[in-house]
């Protein structure tokens, strides 16, 4: 293996601690003389089981180690990968150091562990290549991202030389891309190593489509052709979605992301003490072949908090122009975002703090007026309550009458935070689990 793993070039710029490298240096001493057998034993356990737990993080099964290896493809971003994402396959020069990377990895999809295995008198590699998974339920890891790496990882394997090799690697970087944007539709920002951050996936978002959210019609179609327009590469408006608690503003966003996820809408969630890297964000997915929304649920700024400066630089104002692949979605209860006093009105009394009104005034009324979309989700009225409520009774198959359904609403609602959307499930979660009870 290690005269293989010698051979790459593009995808060889692997820490030294990786699983492949780790496992390339034990067929390396094993073939020593003198080398340590428990040593090897007790290091070829441990990259054992981080392949085992790579496998539960996303639900891989069957040949484990086919699909560590085509999981490494499907994360390096390299040159090559990342062009290939950007512009599809081209006629270069590097397509011949890329083919013959592919080609040592498809000895090493079909790498036999049998002589490493004699030597070390262990047979845990040979249960990796034909692996049986205990079911879990789908929460507990990214189906889609096991499903693309798992699909791909058959038709490598299924790959008669380098060529075909090639061709489908290169086919899945084109549709879907490299790394963990490739993999994943959502993402929470971390604090990363000096002035870069780091994306963190989302692998359990909820995956509520838009047809779920009942009501708001003319709400969701002005989101859509935002949407659309967006991934189809014309311009679009940032957007802000303001109004009642539980109206489902938030739902209708990741409805949206869920939509257009195949057309290559991604989205990154970021909470408002960090619009301090917004910059640092954008800098890192502005090349990327995808449509980046900025996400921020629950968006409003107290007097005293000023992190709002940042956000308006980044939506309009700063030196830097915000590229067009990135938009800025936001939910927020309050529609002007900023909190705003009587004091900063100017019919009001003047006091020795501020003496242009005026000015404070416009300073914290321009964020919300730089969304160039603004749309209101209001409570909805009793009527529209009681058809929110009849339709979730129908999906969930909920049987009851309609002048005792309605009366059964009014009394939860009463009791739980009055009229919405989210009342209205919270309503129908509370009946479904008395009649399974």
């Amino acid at each position: 293996m290690d005269k293989i793993v010698s051979r790459l070039l593009i995808y060889g710029d692997m820490p030294e601690d990786s699983i492949l490298m780790e496992l390339s240096a034990i067929c390396r001493e094993a073939h020593r003389e003198d080398c340590n057998k428990t040593a090897l034993v007790a290091r070829a356990y441990r990259q054992v089981k981080r392949i085992l737990v790579l496998a539960t993080d996303f639900g891989f099964d069957e040949n484990l180690w086919q699909n560590y290896l085509t999981f490494l493809l499907l994360t390096d971003e390299n040159p090559f990968s990342l062009t290939c994402e950007k512009m599809g396959v081209r006629e270069g020069s590097v397509n011949h150091f890329a083919k013959q990377d592919f080609a040592a990895f498809l000895e090493l999809f079909h790498y036999d562990f049998a002589p490493l295995e004699q030597t070390l008198g262990v047979d845990c590699f040979s249960c990796l290549t034909c692996y049986h998974a205990i079911e879990k339920p789908e929460l507990m890891y990214n189906k889609s991202v096991s499903e693309k790496v798992q699909a791909l990882s058959r038709s490598l394997a299924s790959a008669k030389n380098t060529e075909e090799f090639f061709s489908r690697v290169t086919e899945f970087y084109g549709a879907y891309g490299v790394g963990q944007f490739g993999l994943n539709k959502a993402f929470r920002v971390q604090e990363g190593e000096g002035n870069r951050v780091h994306f963190q996936p989302i692998s359990n978002m909820e995956k509520v489509m838009l047809s779920d959210l009942v009501g708001y019609k003319l709400q969701k179609q002005q989101l859509v052709e935002n949407t659309e327009a967006f991934v189809s590469g014309k311009r679009a408006n940032n957007v802000l979605l303001y109004g009642d608690s539980g109206t489902g503003k938030s739902t209708s966003i990741k409805a949206i992301v869920n939509e257009f996820y195949p057309k290559g809408l991604r989205m990154i969630e970021i909470y408002k003490h960090q619009f301090r890297d917004l910059s640092q964000v954008i800098a890192q997915i502005k090349n990327r072949n995808y449509k980046f929304i900025i996400y921020m649920d629950d968006l409003s700024f107290e007097e005293f908090e000023i992190e709002y400066k940042f956000l308006k630089a980044v939506i309009e104002g700063g030196v830097e122009t915000k590229p067009d692949n990135v938009l800025i979605y936001a939910t927020s209860n309050r529609r002007h975002l900023i909190r705003e006093t009587w004091g900063d009105r100017s019919d009001v009394h003047i006091t020795d703090q501020d003496v242009h009104h005026s000015d404070t005034m416009e300073e914290k009324l321009s964020l919300a007026s730089r969304f160039g979309l603004s749309i209101n989700y209001s409570k909805p009225t009793r009527e529209e309550y009681y058809e929110i409520v009849e339709e979730l009774a129908a999906r969930h198959g909920i049987k009851m009458p309609t002048e005792q359904l309605h009366l059964e609403a009014n009394r939860w609602e009463i009791r739980h935070g009055g009229i919405s959307g989210r009342t209205a499930q919270q309503f129908i979660n509370h009946l479904e689990g008395k009649t399974e009870l």
